[in-house]
């Protein structure tokens, strides 16, 4: 080993032209959230032992029987679960990784009923004298004979006739014993393997939300079925095992002839089974008191590759617990980094899991970006201690206040771990500007649903999605800034104590906010829940138009389709209470309301050397429009005196310029217009959001004639950024002090570093190894194929599984296509952004479009329909999406697949909607775009 990835002089010339040709580098697209969940369809359950009896499923088919809904009834209520599993870690003679096990759930009969409905999905139940399960009451309650039992499939139930009801007040046990597959499927119970030192590992593992805990036993798996749970997990030697809460003293035992160890759990707190966890592998891990551990594979942690997660988790844990005002509910707080993991992360309470790129981070190895993603990341699962966990949203229709919070409070407690970093800052560029463009379709959905409509696992998949976390984050950042954060936290403070270990709606959260506010003296134009309803209840946002010359302001419900037609009704109308910040010539003046679709504020009125900017810092979530004569004063101010505009404002003029050109409320030009000022900027987030949406200009004209003007524009105004940093950095010997000045020198400190013989920063290596790979051919691709199945951290795979698509010939990207279908290649976690990553190539474009629709089938039934990374897919390979052709191809793939979508349903009804806007934008746009970015080039800077 110990060959270092270098790159010649020769190659290195190729790279820069490469580099310059494409400035605005391949932005990786993160599938973040998303998940790869377990298959929907039945599928035949694993062999059992010779001692077990399979019952054959047997469905009655009356319909309409309570058994043929998704949700349970209001029957039963848990109350307790004794839950015995036992993994496997090694083959069975049928050559399948087994599970088996077996619970007691104790429940109260909470309304008389000769039914029994508990979930059960994939597993092969024990027969007791025919039937299913053993019941018998308690506390003196005599349970009824079993009449009838059986596996109802589609809804994943266990169903239990009685021939007698059930005594309303009485407790009743319910015992079962199963067999299941742990298998490699990221749902439920499952496998995760990984070689260490050419031996391979298995580590049993699991992920329960949001509808799996019923893969591991049997189980009331919904949200409000709150419970306490009594966990024994059986396991190899030299194994250990983890749970939610903190072991026993583990035992050793012989079962079936086999030296084991059995570990028992002290009982949970009352929680959802959806936050549920339990691990076997043999991991080690770094601690400190009281009760906070790293885990992780044991080179990774004798490597030091979890002492920052260490270093912030306490930190963290104490932001949260001041900013509630309320000790952290556990005894301990164990993180796994895993190396199958389908999510970023998951808050299992005591016990979150996650993606090695999540926890892990190595100093000489990854990159500034890493270390900040682990920082968000870890701060987003512990905020769930308390907001999702301690309290928990009663159904899945409020998923959006569970992630949506927790995505906006990491990054305040990112903020406390990290105070130089700005986060408070970055969440702009991170979570509201991304999540604007897909809420301004009129195929978006409203933060909150109805109860009745999210139904079906694969309804609730869907839900897992940017509106839910990145606008839930954004409109809980824009209350939180309008009644204060102190008076917020206070809220969540009074909420959260009197909701502990319960369930609650969103409406609970408004009532408690709406106490502190009172409480605080704060003036509002109406309740909060008054307010609130307004963003969670409709889709969408408003651009609101400030007419500085009358001082009249108006909004309207912005759509980047002019032309596309809102089909979803809303009992507002689509109008919202807006609360407007603004700075009139570089004072903020006071906050002003806009409660009316019009309204009129003579303050707003400017003379001619006036400027106005609202929506300070991007505090409210929505676009702002003006007359032309303030447009014409911004720009103006942003040519000669740009820093007296706020930087995220500054950021701010150039997104709404771009989004309001693309809705034809401005002209295009004015939005290109926007990006002149960029040769005096140096900070980071005008930067990239410039690059953000000069992106949507290169997916739309990078195969044509504009391409060149285009390039050669961005060329010039990148140049003076590039000087800049060459002077901070001391030519490129000195690594910049500012946190986001590692994010704005990383893509042109690269053009540079080509030319070094020496081996490459961190910071860098992502655009190096794009352009190295892009210069290449098959030599180079294997080699970094090589280097990638062989890195030991997480964080440098990802970057050369990224690399890996930069490549030019198109039968390496269709081999590296095909091998997202072999799990021993490419792992399940990371295939669909692998495809996303190609699809984001122009040359991969339409080879990653045909590979999906040859392989939906396949692609759709091995990873399960109900999985929330098909959304990901759709949206990555449709992006260039802008010719009647391309959207005739979308039709007959809708049409060639109803039925088998699952969650990409919502995302593909997006690309047909985004798909129709890029026909007309590009029609009506490219050539003044052509003109104009020509004309720039050919005259004198």
């Amino acid at each position: 080993m110990g060959k270092g990835f270098y790159i010649s002089k020769a190659v290195a010339v190729t790279c820069v032209v490469v580099a310059i040709a494409a400035v605005a580098t391949i932005i990786a697209l993160s599938v973040v959230y998303a998940q790869e969940k377990s298959k929907n369809e039945a599928i035949s359950p694993p062999t059992t032992s010779p001692d077990t009896t399979t019952i054959t499923p047997t469905t009655p088919s009356t319909p309409k029987e309570p058994w043929q809904r998704y949700r349970l009834p209001d029957s039963l209520a848990p109350v307790s679960y004794n839950v015995t599993l036992w993994p496997r870690l090694k083959t069975n003679a049928d050559g399948l990784y087994i599970f088996s096990g077996h619970s007691t759930v104790v429940f109260t009969c909470v309304k008389e009923t000769d039914l029994i409905l508990i979930h059960s999905n994939r597993l092969n139940l024990t027969a007791f004298e025919g039937y299913h399960a053993k019941l018998k009451g308690l506390d003196g309650a005599t349970a009824p004979s079993l009449k009838n039992t059986w596996l109802e499939v589609p809804t994943q139930y266990l169903v239990i006739q009685l021939s007698g009801p059930l005594q309303a007040g009485s407790k009743y046990e319910l015992f079962t014993e199963f067999v299941g597959e742990l298998a490699d499927d990221l749902g439920g119970f499952y496998r995760s393997e990984y070689f260490e030192d050419g031996v391979k590992k298995v580590v049993a593992t699991t992920q329960m939300q949001p509808t799996d805990a019923r893969k591991a036993f049997p189980c009331f798996d919904e949200p409000a079925m709150k419970a306490v749970f009594h966990m024994t997990l059986i396991h190899p030697q030299e194994t250990v095992a983890l749970s939610n809460a903190m072991n026993y003293d583990p035992v050793n035992i012989t079962m079936d002839g086999q030296k084991l160890i059995q570990t028992r759990f002290e009982p949970t707190e009352i929680m959802s089974t959806y936050l549920l966890a339990f691990v076997v592998c043999d991991f080690a891990y770094i601690g400190t008191k009281p009760g906070i551990r790293i885990w992780a594979r044991r080179k990774a942690i004798e490597e030091g590759q979890g002492n920052y997660a260490l270093e912030k988790t306490g930190p963290i844990l104490s932001f949260f617990e001041n900013y509630y005002n309320s000790s952290y509910p556990l005894t301990k707080s164990d993180q796994i980094a895993l190396p199958d993991f389908s999510a970023g992360a998951m808050e299992n309470w005591g016990l979150i899991t996650y993606r090695e790129t999540a926890l892990l981070y190595n100093p000489d190895v990854s990159s500034n970006g890493d270390k900040e993603w682990v920082a968000t990341v870890i701060s987003h699962e512990l905020a769930h201690m308390w907001f999702g966990n301690l309290v928990t949203m009663k159904w899945w229709n409020d998923l959006w206040l569970n992630e949506g919070f927790a995505t906006y409070v990491s990054y305040l407690g990112a903020n406390y771990a990290e105070p130089t970093w700005k986060m408070k800052d970055l969440i702009v560029l991170n979570e509201i500007v991304g999540v604007m463009a897909v809420d301004a379709l009129a195929s978006s959905h409203p933060l909150s649903s109805k109860e009745e409509d999210i139904q079906m696992p694969e309804h609730i998949s869907e839900l897992f999605d940017s509106i839910t976390y990145s606008k839930g984050a954004a409109v809980l950042r824009m209350l939180s800034e309008f009644i204060t954060e102190t008076v917020f936290s206070k809220g969540l403070s009074t909420y959260l104590e009197e909701f502990k270990y319960k369930n609650t709606v969103y409406t609970d959260l408004w009532k408690h906010l709406q106490m502190a506010v009172d409480k605080a003296g704060i003036k509002l134009p109406s309740s909060v829940e008054v307010i609130m309803n307004r963003w969670i209840l409709q889709m969408g946002f408003p651009v609101v138009t400030i007419d500085t010359k009358t001082g009249k302001i108006t909004q309207k419900h912005f759509l980047l389709d002019p032309d596309s037609v809102v089909d979803r009704p809303s009992e507002f109308n689509y109008e919202w209470f807006v609360p407007i910040t603004w700075i009139k010539t570089g004072v903020e003046r006071q906050q002003y309301w806009l409660v009316d679709k019009e309204a009129t504020n003579n303050d707003m009125m400017l003379n001619a050397n006036d400027w106005l900017v609202a929506n300070v810092d991007m505090r409210g979530f929505y676009r702002v429009n003006y007359d032309a004569g303030n447009w014409e004063r911004l720009l103006a101010k942003l040519s000669s005196q740009h820093k007296d505009i706020p930087v995220i404002n500054r950021a701010q003029i150039i997104d709404d310029a771009f989004n309001l050109a693309r809705a034809e409320m401005v002209n295009t030009t004015l939005a290109l217009r926007t990006t002149k000022f960029l040769n005096k900027e140096v900070e980071y987030m005008p930067w990239q959001t410039a690059r953000n949406n000069l992106d949507y200009y290169f997916l739309m004209f990078d195969r044509s004639e504009v391409y060149g003007p285009m390039q050669a524009y961005i060329k010039r105004q990148v140049s003076p950024l590039f000087n800049y940093f060459k002077d901070l950095t001391l030519n490129w010997t000195k690594i910049p002090e500012s946190h986001t000045d590692h994010h704005c020198c990383h893509p042109l400190n690269s053009l540079l570093s080509f030319f070094k013989p020496s081996r490459i920063s961190p910071n860098l290596k992502s655009t190096v190894y794009c352009s190295a790979i892009a210069a290449g051919g098959v030599e180079e691709w294997d080699f970094a194929w090589s280097m990638y199945k062989n890195a030991t951290i997480a964080s440098e795979a990802e970057k050369l599984m990224h690399a890996l698509s930069c490549t030019k010939q198109p039968w390496l990207l269709n081999r590296y296509l095909q091998y997202c279908l072999d799990p021993e290649k490419i792992r399940k976690q990371d295939a669909t952004i692998t495809i996303i990553y190609i699809a984001s190539n122009p040359i991969g474009q339409p080879l990653a479009w045909d590979f999906i629709r040859a392989n939906w089938n396949h692609i759709f039934n091995d990873y399960g329909g109900g999985s929330f990374s098909f959304g990901g897919i759709i949206n990555g390979v449709t992006k260039r999406f802008s010719t009647e052709f391309d959207y005739k191809q979308l039709l007959q793939f809708k049409e060639d697949n109803a039925g088998q979508l699952g969650s990409a349903t919502t995302a593909l009804e997006q690309a047909l909607e985004r798909t129709k806007a890029n026909m007309n934008w590009v029609a009506m746009n490219k050539k003044q775009v052509l003109e104009w970015f020509t004309s720039e080039t050919s005259s004198p800077v």
